[in-house]
């Protein structure tokens, strides 16, 4: 607890408001057994204990040690990166594949990547919390439109005033699993020759293979 007089008794005010608004969030532990039903997590397949990916796991333990010692750009990109990316983009159809360490962190760096000063950003109201904060980071003007609303994608793209915009979207919404207008955002940004960025961060072939879609001039 933080005192009153403490500089910091302002968190304290914070952890009322978010306790107050069913906003505290409290972990919850779990142990080594396997559940008997699981609703919640990422593990759709249960391929986490699968006997071949452990048996895999361990044998690159092996090979390569508890850890990639640093980043990509400096002594952590290993043969093992390479080849899972190639393998990505074959099986995706592409010519590269970039693996992230989470789904949080690819839409970051693609949004950022893609966006900038000068970039208007047509957000859907119900995208992922990662596609949020990637809006925040790109200190591009972000434009929000109703859940699911290609009309007002469209309308937002034709007036706007920047040369450049992208259209973000989930593939799936998560919080009630409704399909995106894929084919209506791509058709308005075509109309603009725009980019469409579609997120799946846990389900990369449920609805189709393509995540991104350029559409040039």
């Amino acid at each position: 607890m933080v005192e009153a007089s403490s500089p910091l008794a302002w968190l304290g005010e914070v952890e009322r408001q978010r306790e107050a608004a069913g906003l505290r969030r409290r972990l919850r532990t779990r142990s080594a057994a396997e559940p008997e039903i699981d609703l919640a997590s990422n593990d759709y397949l249960g391929l986490s204990r699968h006997p071949r990916v452990i048996e895999a796991g361990v044998e690159a333990l092996r090979i390569w040690g508890a850890g990639s010692t640093g980043s990509r750009l400096v002594t952590g990109n290993t043969e093992l990166h390479e080849e899972l990316e190639q393998e990505l983009a074959t099986f995706m159809g592409a010519e590269s594949a970039l693996v992230f360490s989470s789904g949080y962190t690819a839409n970051l760096g693609a949004v950022v990547a893609l966006s900038g000063p000068g970039t208007l950003i047509v957000s859907d109201a119900r995208t992922h919390a990662s596609l949020i904060d990637a809006c925040r980071l790109s200190r591009a003007r972000v434009v929000v439109t109703p859940y699911r609303d290609t009309q007002a994608v469209a309308a937002a793209l034709a007036q706007r005033p920047e040369e450049r915009a992208l259209v973000l979207t989930d593939a799936v919404f998560s919080a009630d699993g409704a399909l995106a207008r894929w084919p209506n955002c791509t058709a308005c940004a075509a109309v603009t020759a725009q980019c469409c960025w579609s997120t799946r961060r846990t389900g990369l072939v449920c609805v189709g293979r393509v995540a991104a879609v350029w559409l040039p001039k």
